[in-house]
């Protein structure tokens, strides 16, 4: 009977081992994903608040830019095209870049992802 009690013993203490394993684990993965979520939401909100300013700033740069330019031709509304035309070339600009700035994003958030 010694060599049967030994295997259920060492069976039980395999079991033991491997429910501390499973917790461990599950303790790791919850958290993996509340550090995920805490540097998703952080990239979000700072995206929201660069992204604010930044247009904020660029609305009143186009602003002075139109008048500048109103006052340099003499025509509001041919500034306005000159720089609506601007936006435009810029637009286009990302629209044939996308794939590339896709890629960009892509490295960047892998690193921050997976590490």
């Amino acid at each position: 009977m010694g060599v049967i009690d030994s295997l259920n013993e060492t069976s039980n203490k395999a079991i033991d081992v491997g429910e501390v394993y499973y917790k461990k684990t599950q303790e790791y993965y919850r958290l993996k994903v509340f550090q995920q979520l805490t540097m998703t939401t952080g990239m979000l909100l700072k995206t929201a608040v660069f992204g604010g300013l930044g247009f904020m700033a660029l609305v009143f740069i186009t602003v002075a830019g139109v008048v500048y330019i109103a006052k340099i031709i003499d025509s509001m509304v041919g500034a306005c095209l000159i720089a609506g035309a601007f936006f435009v070339v810029l637009l286009i600009l990302a629209y044939l870049f996308r794939s590339k700035i896709d890629n960009l994003l892509v490295k960047k958030l892998s690193v921050k992802f997976f590490n």
